[in-house]
């Protein structure tokens, strides 16, 4: 008898496994035009993104790469005006992005705002910090720093403190006690010595061996008096 349930087990089996071909089988003899013809154009707009990647993008990016390379070597050397313009014999940091874009690296971005906000150019440090999109969160959080150096040149304290502050909670390390410091101080220079205090006593309590942790409770004292 268990016999007999198991062949009717399998037999049953069986005959769901032809139902289920037998339909697969169909469908394809119904549809098999429409699905080679999806499959022909998937093939073709595969073969064209590889073709465009190796024949046009890499090569581009390449040749902005090279292109990049006197403006960089300028900003290394601290030659601001130099790196982001150029001197008409080779493209400045600004000529490289208007012509490559992204393509020479997303480090054209972050060099040319500190070039732009060496020079006191405010609102191009801004546009051209806002589009780095590094990885790198020492470099990520510095462009965001270098952003709100350039809100507080340009006055706007609120975007200062707020580019400051995500600049320390993505920086997490040391380095975030500087912008920490640099918030506090525009938050006095807004009248708002509590969160002023909050960010020199997250100095303290966190960053206790940063350069800025060093003497940060005199600022805390100031900010207690006031």
């Amino acid at each position: 008898m268990a016999k007999e349930k198991i062949n009717e087990k399998e037999a049953l089996r069986q005959e769901n496994i032809e139902q289920t071909v037998s339909k697969t089988d169909k469908f394809y003899n119904e549809n098999k035009k429409t699905i080679w013809t999806i499959a022909c154009v998937v093939i073709v707009l595969a073969l064209a993104v590889f073709a465009y990647i190796k024949l046009v993008y890499q090569p581009k990016c390449a040749e902005a790469v090279q292109q990049a390379f006197p403006a960089e070597q300028s900003f290394a050397k601290g030659e601001y005006e130099l790196a982001l313009n150029g001197d008409g014999n080779v493209l400045g940091l600004a000529d490289v992005i208007a012509e490559y874009g992204a393509k020479a690296g997303a480090a054209v971005y972050m060099e040319a705002g500190v070039c732009a906000l060496q020079l006191g150019k405010n609102e191009e440090a801004i546009e051209y910090l806002s589009k780095y999109n590094g990885k790198e969160p020492i470099l990520a959080a510095r462009a965001l720093a270098c952003q709100g150096d350039a809100y507080v040149n340009l006055e706007r304290y609120q975007e200062a403190v707020a580019a400051y502050n995500k600049a320390a909670a993505k920086a997490d390390n040391n380095y975030a006690a500087q912008y920490l410091l640099k918030a506090g101080l525009v938050y006095e220079q807004l009248g708002d010595k509590a969160k002023a205090l909050g960010c020199y006593k997250t100095i303290k309590d966190k960053y206790p061996t940063s350069i800025e942790g060093y003497d940060i409770d005199k600022y805390i004292t100031r900010a207690e008096a006031e």
